[in-house]
């Protein structure tokens, strides 16, 4: 490897969603920060195989309005 090139690779502390932390080794901020975790492997549906529905901004709110007609008929 060139010398100079490479990022500084140290230890950081991660804390996961539900409170608990560990440490590893990353590029990330300066040694010893700390990164908080809005989703991990612990919460996120594609782990535990729970969907919930998040309506961030009402944008689910926003597509329903837009969208409530669709697939119903007016009678006549």
């Amino acid at each position: 490897m060139k010398p100079g090139i490479h990022p500084d690779y140290h230890d950081i502390n991660i804390v996961m969603t539900d409170g608990t932390t560990y440490v590893t080794r990353s590029c990330y901020g300066k040694a010893g920060d700390t990164l908080r975790l809005d989703i991990d492997p612990k919460s996120h549906p594609a782990w535990t195989g729970v969907q919930r529905m998040l309506d961030t901004g009402g944008q689910v709110a926003k597509f329903n309005k837009r969208f409530a007609g669709i697939g119903t008929r007016a009678k006549g």
